[in-house]
């Protein structure tokens, strides 16, 4: 995600970093089942100008990315491209962000 901010168009993000990504929701809403009937999950990301700020983090599986996950193969190749802008939305007034991968 830092990658994301440093080439962002929008100057508010463009110093915010990532300190980390956590599951924050019973193991239920990350079995391949729920993510299939969904193709979304809940996370919580400490992200902002210092890493810290908590945001709820909304993960957008794409078909290629739902596929990779149910099959339990790595979903890192579904990350689009951190200079592409039409992937993630950052709502930094109620800390939310989603992302769409592939």
């Amino acid at each position: 995600m830092c990658k994301v901010f440093e080439h962002s168009n929008n100057d508010e993000i463009k110093w915010f970093w990532c300190d980390g990504v956590l599951t924050d929701q019973p193991d239920i809403y990350y079995s391949q089942k729920f993510v299939n009937d969904n193709r979304q999950v809940k996370l919580k990301a400490f992200i902002g100008n210092d890493g810290q700020t908590e945001y709820e983090l909304t993960l957008k599986f794409g078909n290629k990315a739902l596929s990779r996950y149910t099959r339990n193969l790595d979903i890192k190749e579904c990350v689009p491209n951190a200079d592409k802008q039409n992937w993630f939305d950052i709502d930094t007034k109620r800390n939310k962000i989603e992302i769409q991968l592939d």
